[in-house]
């Protein structure tokens, strides 16, 4: 075993066919590198195969990654394969949006000062200003972009401003409460994450909790997914349930709900930072 800890993921995709896997390992093995963990999924309905490696060069040899990924782009070629190289030593650049709730803004800023989260927080946007004592005491950079009709793609062309000067590989809805517009979910398509409470469609509307204790639920969920178009029906990344009873009263439920929601979201923020998320059509396909 290599004794250079620095080490780097491959996350690789294409049709399905033979020989892929000899192709990606040999190739990191005859370039003198350590392959650590290696996950490999072959979607036979569509005839998708996807790969994901994390690999390390060998001790006594001098990291150089451009070449490596200079030399792979023939591999990749020959296979049909769309792919990238990350370095886990770089944390990925994402940017929050809020609006009033702080309850994942709080838990993601806990979990990446600890450690946890592989990330740095570029800036976080919202429509009020209620949370921005958070982002201050932080040292995070606030940005306040109300929303109303008439400015809608204004703000939304100067969030896409931050993101582009930012360079933000990621953007976490972290209870943002506005409907983003279908051109922006295109272009933040497979880098915005969105949560929400497992309900919908079930209970739309305002006080969902409330709509649930009248409804006498069993389960409080949360989902959080990639955002599309298509409001809250994104490819789904991570899940969250807590089971109740009637003795729960709403504001009962509305606790369980935040907790749900915090769980989910860092979860799937953790996955896309570690990258370990593929989007095979409309879901996911997610090495753990």
């Amino acid at each position: 075993m290599s004794a250079n800890t620095h080490d780097y993921v491959m996350m690789a995709s294409c049709p399905a066919r033979s020989g892929i896997i000899a192709a990606v390992t040999g190739f990191l093995s005859n370039n003198q590198c350590y392959i650590s963990e290696l996950s490999q999924y072959d979607d036979e309905h569509l005839g998708h195969f996807f790969l994901r490696a994390r690999f390390r060069f060998n001790e006594q040899v001098t990291p150089d990654i451009a070449s490596l990924k200079r030399d792979f782009s023939a591999v990749a070629e020959g296979l049909s394969m769309q792919w990238q190289v990350f370095d886990r030593a770089v944390p990925m650049r994402v940017i929050l949006m809020v609006s009033k709730f702080d309850h994942c803004l709080l838990d993601l800023l806990y979990r990446k000062n600890k450690g946890e989260l592989p990330i740095t927080i570029s800036a976080i946007v919202s429509n009020h200003l209620d949370l921005r004592p958070i982002a201050e005491r932080d040292g995070i950079r606030f940005i306040y972009l109300p929303v109303t009709k008439e400015n809608k793609a204004q703000q939304e062309a100067e969030l896409m401003n931050v993101v582009e000067e930012t360079q933000a590989e990621l953007v976490v809805l972290a209870r943002y409460m506005q409907i983003l517009s279908d051109t922006l979910c295109r272009k933040l398509a497979g880098r915005a994450i969105n949560i929400h409470h497992s309900f919908l469609p079930g209970f739309k509307g305002a006080m969902p909790y409330h709509q649930a204790y009248h409804r006498g639920v069993k389960l409080i969920g949360a989902t959080a997914h990639y955002v599309t178009s298509d409001l809250d029906e994104g490819p789904i990344i991570e899940q969250e349930v807590q089971r109740v009873d009637h003795t729960y009263r709403p504001e009962d439920l509305v606790a369980v709900g935040r907790n749900t929601e915090t769980i989910a979201l860092s979860r799937a923020v953790k996955l896309h930072a570690d990258h370990r998320i593929f989007l095979d059509e409309n879901k996911t396909v997610i090495f753990r």
